[in-house]
């Protein structure tokens, strides 16, 4: 499951290095051709809030073949666009096929025990931040050599060997709903009104992938400027420092099955405070930089996996559900988090980039402390 978490989610990513090679092809200027990297998201974001509620309705299993299947089709269909427009097309429909991971990981909360399902949990999410990870150096390196073309051609290769694979390995994963989409859809609402838990984790995964997206975004323009001046591949490669999150991630679960999780979003917020400190500090001192990138994403992965953990043991026939509303706040935070660090970068510059996101570090932990007082959010 982790390995087809990471290889799926990959395809949201792939467009990205080659934003470059797309405006050359299509004689446009680079600003026009990175509109389907925003596309892309666009319809993750729809396919995520449309789609991953039927897990709850329909077989898991099934459900994700279909999909897969479409994605396979959406990807070919770029990889012989030949207008953009019809690439522009194929790269929302990409997104939206691309929620794979989003069923996967409902349908191995049910599979866990109580007792190992953080660690479970934890162990899908990295190969989930390693699919991220590696997805931008795979698609820039193909790109290169075969065209971006042939990063569509290779995606949907994988595809197809994924099929093949979660066809034989994956069980079937019977739903517990029985009602309509209509009121599929009208109880995810209702969940967010009686489900104190699903609200809290909510809020602090908004503030927290507001911050990690901020900083993933504005670090570029902090080291593309004196005193640093790095190229983009320069830049590019401070992003493997990020893997220390994706290692964290089953430990980080495995903690998450305790007496009291909560426990977890405490480290979280200690370690995304030291990591600003450093980033603030940093100076000409790169590995003060670089220990900061660690730090903040060890701490990002203590609070994501904890709080999804949490959610999975609310109601275990609506976890689609509650994992819908959970990460749609969470990648609503994301891009909030990266036009408020431009902007910051804008009025200040990076001291006032670091002060805010320390400010929003502490609206988390007072959020966390509010909720804390009742032993029922635990």
């Amino acid at each position: 499951m982790a390995f087809c978490t990471g290889l799926i989610v990959a395809n949201i990513y792939y467009c990205q290095p080659l934003v470059i090679l797309i405006a050359k092809d299509f004689k446009l200027s680079e600003t026009d051709a990175g509109r389907i990297t925003y596309i892309t998201q666009i319809g993750y974001a729809v396919g995520l809030f449309l789609l991953v509620p039927l897990g709850d309705m329909f077989e898991r299993k099934k459900q994700i073949l279909i999909i897969t299947g479409l994605a396979i089709l959406a990807l070919l269909v770029a990889a012989i666009s030949h207008t953009f427009f019809l690439l522009e097309i194929a790269s929302l429909l990409i997104g939206i096929c691309s929620i794979v991971p989003q069923l996967i990981l409902p349908m191995a909360a049910n599979l866990s025990t109580d007792e190992n399902r953080g660690a479970n949990i934890g162990m899908i999410m990295s190969g989930l931040l390693v699919g991220i990870l590696a997805s931008r150096a795979v698609s820039g390196s193909i790109g290169f050599w075969l065209g971006w073309r042939g990063v569509y051609y290779m995606a949907a290769g994988i595809c197809i060997l994924l099929i093949v694979l979660m066809a034989k390995r994956f069980p079937q994963s019977l739903p517990a709903f029985k009602g309509t989409y209509r009121e599929l859809m009208s109880s995810m609402f209702s969940y967010i009104k009686t489900q104190p838990v699903l609200r809290e984790t909510s809020i602090i995964n908004f503030l927290a992938f507001a911050i990690i997206s901020a900083f993933w975004t504005t670090m570029v323009l902090y080291l593309a400027n004196p005193p640093f001046n790095f190229q983009t591949l320069q830049i590019g490669l401070f992003g493997i420092a990020g893997a220390a999150g994706a290692l964290a991630a089953p430990l980080v679960g495995k903690l998450s099955d305790g007496n009291n999780p909560r426990k977890n979003l405490m480290i979280g917020f200690v370690l995304q405070i030291i990591s600003i400190a450093l980033f603030y500090f940093t100076g000409n001192h790169l590995y003060l930089f670089v220990i900061g990138i660690v730090l903040i994403d060890i701490g990002q992965q203590a609070i994501h996996v904890t709080n999804q953990t949490r959610i999975y043991t609310l109601i275990p026939e609506a976890r689609n559900r509650l994992n819908t509303i959970f990460m749609s706040v969470s990648f609503i935070g994301a891009s909030c988090g990266s036009a408020l660090g431009l902007w910051l970068w804008g009025q200040g510059g990076w001291n006032l980039f670091c002060y805010g996101m320390t400010g929003i570090i502490l609206l988390n932990i007072l959020i966390y402390q509010f909720y804390g007082r009742n032993k029922h959010y635990n």
